[in-house]
């Protein structure tokens, strides 16, 4: 399976970096632990959408838009680094933001709008909505605005992702290295469809397991199922369908999207004083803390090798300081 990638624009520090974590894997007496470092992509501080928007940016200025529009919640890592894209190439950027502007801006608020992009707060009202709003008062100024979805998951995005393996298993194969599950942070579904379809198209024999940090298990499988199968027509792959590879946990939504709870701060305080590395507290603290306790009750053998794709998210860390040392 040979896939047309189609445009791209350079933006990423690539490949990320692929690390071992003897410490945390040593505490844990568990199974052997490695990480994948999307967290160092470098644009805006890092972090995974970057390799989406490197196609993304790349499709709007080929319509010959100027100006990004996105949404996502008032931490979005995908809305920060979207505003970065847009400064970086000279494009006007707006951001959707769930629910009401907040009296500080702290974390991604902060550098959304050091990035300079506008922002537009729904309220009660649906993203899509105000986005479609905004949209059509950019055309009547004369604009060309391009529409991005949440967390940048569609077949653009996602071919960042099926790039993504292929980097991945250069690395692997460099390094004399076999792991048996890929662990990461699984939401709007863009990052997991492109692994997916990654690791069928590139013949990676591990699992992929996506830890859902705020949607039911069978509807995000559906969706990424979908997604992949899009994503392989796009790129020229034919019907490919991955349905059967498609593994979700969401044992572990917690209170909910957003809400930091024990196994997020045990989580990013181990990993943080560990092996010195930040985790979020919204997806990577979460799918960690996933992580931490399917190794707990023996999901791995002591012979396997599992690998944490850190998809990044460091910024937020800076908006839940005081629940963080509570």
């Amino acid at each position: 399976m040979n896939p047309r990638y189609p445009g791209r624009v350079y933006l990423a520090h690539l490949p990320t970096p692929l690390e071992r974590l003897d410490r945390l894997g040593k505490h844990l007496g568990g199974p052997e632990l490695l990480i994948k470092r999307d967290d160092q992509t470098g644009l805006a501080l890092g972090g995974n959408k970057v390799r989406k928007l490197e196609f993304l940016a790349a499709d709007a200025l080929e319509h010959g838009c100027d100006h990004l529009i996105t949404s996502g919640g008032p931490q979005s890592n995908h809305c920060r680094q979207t505003a970065a894209v847009a400064a970086r190439l000279g494009l006007g950027c707006s951001l959707v933001l769930r629910g009401q502007a907040p009296i500080r801006f702290t974390g991604n608020l902060l550098l959304d709008r050091l990035f300079g992009a506008h922002l537009y707060w729904a309220g009660d009202r649906p993203l899509g909505e105000v986005m479609s709003q905004v949209a059509g008062e950019l055309r009547a100024m004369g604009r060309k605005p391009y529409l991005i979805p949440l967390g940048g998951s569609n077949v653009v995005g996602a071919t960042g992702y099926v790039m993504a393996m292929e980097e991945f298993m250069a690395q692997l194969a460099a390094a004399g290295l076999n792991v048996d599950f890929i662990v990461f942070a699984s939401s709007s579904g863009g990052t997991q469809a492109g692994l997916v379809l990654g690791a069928r198209v590139y013949a990676f024999r591990g699992r992929v397991l996506g830890i859902s940090v705020d949607r039911p298990a069978e509807e995000l499988q559906t969706q990424v199922a979908a997604l992949a199968t899009a994503t392989a027509t796009h790129l020229g792959l034919g019907t490919v369908s991955v349905a059967g590879q498609v593994e979700v946990n969401d044992d572990y939504l917690g209170e909910g999207y957003g809400v930091l709870g024990e196994a997020e701060r045990e989580a990013i305080r181990l990993v943080a004083q560990l092996e010195g590395i930040l985790l979020d507290p919204v997806y990577t603290g979460r799918a960690m803390g996933g992580l931490i306790d399917l190794i707990r009750w023996g999901a791995f053998t002591h012979r396997q090798t599992v690998l944490f794709w850190h998809t990044g998210g460091t910024p937020a860390l800076f908006a839940y300081g005081d629940e963080l040392l509570a």
